[in-house]
């Protein structure tokens, strides 16, 4: 008797291993894609979600100037989650899931 094993799916999981290893900038729009906005909020984009915010948000540097406390609030009153940091670690999470399984 004869066993082989198709090894295919391993050898994917470990390339997708490599690839998340290390640090790399993820832009905001992949970080926060629509299933996971749409799960936590009523919102289909992260773009969606600070248009309905009360800030004014052109730029990088916009966003950067949200006073913490206020964007957690905002954040804690739209979403499922308590705050920005909680949602940014959920987000992170889901991201590295989907980029560890692609292609499986």
């Amino acid at each position: 008797m004869s066993f082989k094993s198709d090894t295919s799916g391993l050898d994917k999981l470990k390339e997708n291993m490599e690839r998340l290893s290390g640090q790399s900038e993820v832009k905001l729009a992949n970080l926060f894609h629509p299933e996971f906005m749409s799960n936590c909020s009523s919102y289909t984009s992260f773009e969606a979600l600070v248009e309905a915010s009360d800030f004014t948000v052109e730029s990088a540097e916009d966003f950067a100037a949200i006073p913490d406390d206020e964007w957690d609030a905002f954040i804690s009153k739209s979403t499922s989650y308590a705050s920005w940091e909680e949602m940014q670690k959920a987000a992170a999470a889901d991201y590295a899931r989907r980029q560890l399984f692609q292609g499986l």
